[in-house]
């Protein structure tokens, strides 16, 4: 068992929750890998629609395009519902005029998803159960959001609750070292529920604030680990009544309308009160942010852009919105 607690380091400016030198930093990284390949909506908005007449027929393109760079038909058809009303009142006679009634658009179904993880004082340990498929970026988003917590303050323990792949609880290990924060963790093929039991009695029995507990990946198709999900779920319940308080699914961003797929049945199976999304700079598009928002509506709490620790962060509205549409900056 790797088990240590050390005092969390100082804060720092830079350390405190994300300024806005931080959002624009994680934001302007993600716009840049939005904009840059040939099949990006912001690209296809500047090379297509510069000239065009604001019609019918230019709607009809702009709705496949949003198709095409994984929006999701819900989401597509509610915004060309909005467009072709003001087009037909006049009230989009330019590009500006479009993109700025499509980026309000864009913004209003995502606003209500935009909801950053809250952790209240009165819960000691919050616990944050992290599910996700393999690949899904599941244990380094926990490293990541380890860090966070530390820089805020916070005592964190980390449960290692991949009992099937050794190489799991190693990379979880690491993450302990880095941060300065322990890992609960028992032989591989141990009962993840078990590992996970001992990981919340280590994080009470420490007075921690937070504990993040790991998962094995799985597809969604595989009934049997869903079912082991429903039972760690119940081992934290027998212990806290209230926990798990976070269901927290980490979706690969890259994988296009396959990550919704996986949202529903996640959802479905152990009830997911937020998302991560990841690999956002693996994405031609990124439009699979909106479909999620506007078919599931689950709070979507952090995004990931890379692989380095400042490639994570609280999902900003605004910022997002303008790194998918806005057209490429000048070199």
């Amino acid at each position: 068992m790797f088990d240590f607690f050390k005092k969390p380091p100082p804060t720092t400016p830079t350390q405190d929750k994300p300024d806005a030198t931080e959002r624009q930093g994680l934001f302007g990284r993600l716009r840049a890998k939005l904009t840059s390949g040939a099949a990006s909506l912001a690209r296809d908005l500047t090379d297509w629609l510069p000239g065009r007449k604001i019609d019918a027929d230019l709607l009809e393109e702009l709705e496949l395009r949003l198709l095409t760079a994984d929006v999701g038909l819900p989401a597509t058809e509610r915004i060309l519902a909005d467009l072709r009303r003001r087009v037909a009142r006049q009230e989009l006679a330019n590009l500006d005029a479009l993109l700025g009634a499509l980026r309000q658009n864009l913004a209003d179904l995502l606003r209500p998803v935009a909801r950053p993880l809250d952790i209240p004082s009165d819960t000691r340990p919050f616990v944050v159960l992290v599910v996700g498929v393999n690949g899904s970026g599941k244990t380094t988003s926990i490293g990541k959001l380890a860090h966070r917590l530390r820089a805020e303050g916070r005592q964190v323990v980390l449960a290692a609750g991949d009992t099937f792949r050794a190489a799991a609880v190693e990379q979880l290990q690491v993450w302990g070292e880095r941060n300065g924060v322990p890992v609960i963790a028992q032989a591989t093929g141990a009962d993840p529920a078990a590992v996970v039991f001992d990981a919340y009695s280590a994080a009470k029995a420490r007075g921690a604030d937070v504990l993040l507990a790991d998962t094995a990946g799985r597809l969604q198709t595989q009934t049997h680990l869903m079912d082991e999900l429903r039972k760690v779920k119940r081992v934290l319940g027998r212990q806290d009544a209230t926990a798990p308080h976070e269901v927290l699914l980490v979706l690969d961003g890259s994988q296009g309308q396959n990550a919704l797929n996986q949202a529903r049945v996640f959802h479905e199976a152990v009830g997911v009160t937020g998302l991560v999304i990841t690999k956002l700079d693996g994405s031609a598009k990124g439009g699979i942010v909106i479909a999620i928002a506007t078919e599931l509506g689950i709070p979507l709490r952090f995004v990931g852009v890379g692989e380095s620790i400042e490639d994570f962060g609280v999902f900003d509205v605004d910022d997002f919105v303008d790194a998918l549409i806005a057209p490429p900056r000048a070199p």
